[in-house]
């Protein structure tokens, strides 16, 4: 590691935020929590309480977690001695601006300014500062929750300096996550798009009648889901060619796999279909709306941990 990381701001306490937190703590750096919130304390608490669990199956030690997660009365008192800086806000551009100003303002010279913006390049909300302040900004977006997700989309705007995407990878990387560089900027980044390209076509066919939202889970779970884990979907398409690998896998069924993509579907969303889209919530709502919200998160969490063991393992074993 180039630098050392010590003291971490969270701006922002949502989901995203508050697992950042813990993650943090987990890997002991000082937090400073910064949120308008009035239930900010009992949201770190419960936050805390519910993901060490999580973090202590991973590996991590969490004796005295929550000594090192601190309140900041306002985002000044959060960033005055960071050495990183995570912002959760709303995805709102001109939100992120008079943020963004404020950070580079208050946080030491020295601070790496990163935002979880699931959508907005950062290029779109640091126009107003200055080269020195917009070079030490950029997107570290993460998938939820990114305490136990590992993936974290590097995104440098096109003011970004070299050294803060070697110092964002650095950190990611010395708090167990796996970072990825993109070097375009697009909206959406990679993960989100790639996540839209299958909840669109997911939609079109419980809409059209072609199967239920569960049944659909169903089918992702015990398929894509499942092979999607361990090698990815190019990996994937390479081994689907057999010894002949990815280019036998195009030339042999390449055309009727453009010819089925041809004719993905448009989910209904425009206001003169709302009828339809109204009866694919009621459809989701029906299959999964029994349950709370903390149950069906604590299922999936406990799920994913055993997904991440069983690909530790088998690494291990690899190695």
């Amino acid at each position: 590691m180039t630098r050392a990381f010590r003291t971490a701001a969270v701006i922002g306490a949502g989901t995203i935020g508050l697992s950042w937190a813990t993650l943090f703590a987990a890997h002991g750096l000082t937090v400073r929590v910064s949120d308008p919130r009035p239930d900010l304390a009992e949201a770190v608490d419960e936050a805390l309480t519910t993901y060490a669990p999580h973090l202590a199956a991973r590996g991590l030690d969490v004796t005295g977690l929550a000594d090192r997660v601190h309140l900041a009365a306002d985002v000044t008192e959060a960033v005055r001695d960071a050495d990183v800086v995570q912002e959760n806000g709303p995805e709102r551009v001109e939100f992120k601006k008079d943020l963004f100003a404020t950070l580079a303002r208050e946080a030491p010279a020295h601070a790496l300014l990163l935002s979880s913006s699931s959508a907005i390049p950062s290029s779109a909300f640091t126009g107003e500062l200055s080269d020195e302040d917009a070079a030490r900004v950029l997107i570290g977006h993460p998938f939820n929750p990114p305490h136990l997700v590992p993936l974290v989309e590097v995104v440098p705007g096109i003011r970004t300096g070299e050294d803060a995407v070697l110092d964002a990878m650095d950190f990611y990387t010395s708090v167990g996550r796996t970072p990825v560089v993109e070097r375009k900027e697009i909206p959406g980044f990679v993960g989100n798009r790639l996540q839209n390209a299958l909840s669109r076509e997911a939609a079109y066919l419980v809409q059209e009648g072609v199967v239920t939202p569960e049944d659909l889970d169903k089918v992702v779970i015990n398929s894509l889901g499942l092979r999607w884990a361990t090698v990815g979907p190019f990996l994937g398409a390479h081994l689907g060619g057999g010894p002949g690998g990815y280019r036998h896998l195009v030339e042999h069924i390449g055309t009727s796999m453009r010819q089925t993509g041809a004719g993905l579907g448009t989910p209904s969303q425009n206001t003169e279909q709302e009828e339809a889209q109204e009866r694919l919530i009621e459809a989701v709502e029906k299959a999964y709306g029994s349950s709370t919200y903390p149950e069906l998160t604590g299922t999936r969490d406990r799920r994913q941990l055993a997904v991440l063991a069983a690909l530790d393992s088998a690494d291990k074993e690899e190695n």
